[in-house]
């Protein structure tokens, strides 16, 4: 991306968010925005809090960034230090060439790895939405010691948590020749996708903030950042064969598991949030009735239960409760 497209975005995200909410000012006043070299990619991450607190990790979904976290950040920063990355390739972070960076899900993952390790981030409570559930479950399969809890929001663990015209449609891409597969999958990383994810399934579509949706288009606008979400969405196949490993990992160590669910998701269904319980009995999960992104409607009920479930008996940033 280019350093004027880059300025671009970021200028057209501040003042679209400005316009469209009344409340916009007070809710990000204590939210700082920064970026981070990593393997010589700018990271662009969100942080508010303060850093002796608990950490909560907050991985975004596609077709967003962390953007997605707005409302949500300022409700979590008297309890927690918030960090919140833009993977590359989304939101405002780089969108490297293929030769700097695999767009895969262990790509991401393993650049997030080492944003955590820079952040000097040795416990966190990891909160997944779509693709960050893959990219969450990677990070804590590879240090199951750093992680104090799950916030799980509509992202699966099994293939139950598709709906299966979704999933057949994907199963089907992978039997076109790898050119076509890739066309077929361009279409989707575009501002069509991006309504529908934010508005179907929701109670009020008339009322969602159009920030959110408006900067997501405009991200689109830049090839680069296409090229990654398409690659990334040609690798969700990779993550039906990690199904099993994850829910291993969940039985083994019982984490801490607070599941958020927007039943209305046209995507993710709520046979999704009803799997994590048979792997973990001890998680609370919590319905609730809107779309893909519940933050958009329920974002003050969901901090709340953040706040319940992960604020107390969880590991300050030096290990001790």
């Amino acid at each position: 991306m280019t350093t004027m497209f880059r300025r671009f975005i970021v200028f057209f995200a501040v003042f679209v968010t400005a316009i469209a909410s009344g409340s916009a000012r007070a809710e990000t006043s204590d939210v700082s925005t920064r970026y981070m070299d990593v393997d010589g990619i700018r990271i662009f991450y969100r942080e508010a809090g303060v850093v002796t607190a608990p950490t909560i990790l907050l991985l975004h979904g596609f077709p967003s960034s962390s953007h997605m976290f707005r409302t949500l950040i300022p409700k979590l920063s008297e309890r927690f230090h918030v960090i919140a990355p833009d993977y590359p390739g989304m939101g405002f972070s780089d969108a490297p060439p293929e030769s700097r960076f695999p767009a895969t899900f262990d790509g991401v993952a393993s650049v997030m790895e080492r944003f955590v390790e820079q952040m000097k981030i040795r416990h966190a409570v990891l909160y997944e939405q779509d693709f960050g559930g893959p990219v969450g479950m990677r990070l804590a399969l590879h240090h199951p010691e750093r992680v104090d809890g799950l916030a799980i929001q509509n992202t699966p663990i099994s293939l139950d948590g598709w709906n299966p015209e979704r999933l057949n449609a994907i199963l089907a891409n992978q039997k076109l020749p790898p050119e076509q597969r890739r066309r077929e999958t361009e279409k989707r990383v575009a501002p069509a996708t991006v309504e529908f994810l934010y508005h179907q399934g929701t109670r009020h579509p008339e009322a969602l903030d159009p920030a959110s949706w408006a900067v997501d288009e405009w991200v689109m606008r830049d090839a680069e950042r296409v090229r990654v979400m398409t690659s990334l969405q040609l690798d969700i196949p990779s993550n039906f064969s990690q199904y099993p490993v994850w829910q291993a990992y969940l039985a083994k160590y019982q984490p801490k598991t607070l599941v958020v669910w927007g039943v209305g998701d046209p995507i993710f269904t709520r046979a999704g949030a009803d799997a994590v319980k048979r792997f973990v009995p001890a998680a609370d999960v919590r319905y609730y009735p809107t779309g893909h992104f519940a933050l958009e409607e329920d974002a003050e009920d969901i901090a709340g239960q953040i706040v319940r479930t992960f604020a107390t008996n969880t590991r300050n940033p030096d290990g001790n409760d």
